[in-house]
């Protein structure tokens, strides 16, 4: 008589993912993913820099979105594709090419929906506290990107900025409910 399977607990998602993610093989780092990266630089100082609160949101999301990028670059040729299946975001294929980067996709797949009402024209859906929020978990993930794809960090923002970011509440910033740990 078979012994009946039991479904394994489903690993529970933290809000935000831890910042070192483990390596599960490297892969040479083409020109193109060299380019988001850096693309995904200028996007950061850019949300630093700017004065717009839902701007600052726009380019931290768009940061995070050319490391996605990157990390597809470089592994998305290793990931099956079924026969006549439709193209998916950037943040639906990145947990099937890089399984260590799965907690950061549902994490930007989370702030994506605020950032098309921005786009759609509301931006009274964020504020500075969540801007700035998301500014940082934008750098945190890029450096998560460098140690995935096996190059060395390098400084991304002005101190004075990693400063600000530090201060950053996430559940002020509408990024967690409270008390719960769980993304909203």
């Amino acid at each position: 008589m078979p012994t009946p399977r039991t479904a394994s607990p489903r690993p529970r998602r933290t809000a935000v993912p831890a910042a070192e993610p483990v390596v599960a093989e490297r892969m040479p780092v083409t020109p193109a993913a060299f380019d988001l990266l850096e693309r995904s630089r200028q996007d950061l100082l850019a949300a630093w820099d700017g004065d717009d609160v839902a701007e600052r949101y726009l380019h931290a999301h768009l940061a995070a979105l050319r490391c996605a990028a990157a990390v597809l670059a470089v592994r998305g040729s290793a990931a099956p594709r079924r026969r006549g299946s439709t193209p998916r975001s950037a943040w639906e294929t990145l947990p099937r090419v890089a399984p260590e980067l799965t907690d950061w996709a549902a994490f930007f797949t989370a702030s994506a929906r605020r950032r098309s009402a921005i786009e759609a024209g509301r931006h009274d859906v964020v504020d500075a506290e969540a801007a700035a929020y998301l500014m940082r978990q934008a750098e945190a993930f890029h450096r998560a990107v460098e140690a995935v794809l096996g190059l060395p960090p390098i400084p991304l923002l002005p101190d004075a900025a990693q400063a600000d970011a530090a201060r950053v509440d996430p559940v002020q910033a509408g990024f967690l409910r409270p008390g719960s740990g769980t993304a909203s």
